[in-house]
């Protein structure tokens, strides 16, 4: 696999409105549990965070510390567009590997799948550093695979699992029971918490 999916290639893709994955809004899932979440002042980070729904709903529901990543500036030029009073120097346009902790929680939302798959290991080493002792990862990823050529790439819980083991306890790892309806099935809502381990 030869592709380099950089800022060029996602930039691109945005500018000719190839964004298949993003469905306009939160999903269900994530709402769901950051309904559920008391502290407003947790370090929040949504890598890959495209157009930044989960953002925008976190912001606008009182949490003072979430941060947004991206290698590609249009997203986040939408995002700004949409949320103008969210604090610029909280949007991150930098490479996912290149970013700096710690954080709480982390929130996953089709970043894993747009990876080259060769790097779903060094994904969740840099997850486990990124996140504070006992910080968590949520998020969805698909249980599924695409007829076509990725990005999306898909996988299955089996594979996911080798390559969290070794950083997270398991919390939840099950398919999503709320999923959109385009997904139902097809998504595992994770919510894993970083082991206290050296690496």
């Amino acid at each position: 696999m030869n592709q380099d999916f950089n800022a060029a290639y996602w930039q691109q893709r945005y500018r000719q409105n190839q964004t298949g994955w993003d469905v306009g809004g939160i999903t269900p899932p994530l709402k769901e549990y950051f309904d559920h979440l008391k502290n407003k002042d947790l370090r929040i980070l949504i890598p890959g965070c495209g157009n930044a729904y989960e953002a925008e709903y976190l912001h606008k529901n009182g949490f003072k510390a979430v941060y947004v990543a991206d290698v590609a500036e249009a997203p986040l030029q939408n995002f700004l567009g949409r949320v103008p009073d969210f604090p610029q120097d909280h949007l991150l346009r930098q490479d996912f590997f290149s970013l700096q902790g710690p954080f709480d929680l982390m929130v996953e939302q089709t970043f894993f799948c747009a990876l080259n798959p060769q790097l779903r290991a060094a994904y969740a080493l840099k997850c486990h550093e990124l996140l504070q002792p006992e910080g968590k990862l949520m998020g969805l990823l698909f249980d599924t695979t695409f007829e076509k050529a990725g990005p999306p790439f898909g996988g299955d819980r089996e594979e996911y699992k080798i390559y969290f083991a070794p950083y997270f306890d398991f919390i939840h790892f099950e398919t999503a029971y709320n999923s959109i309806p385009p997904r139902q099935g097809k998504e595992l809502f994770m919510l894993l918490q970083a082991k206290q381990i050296q690496v």
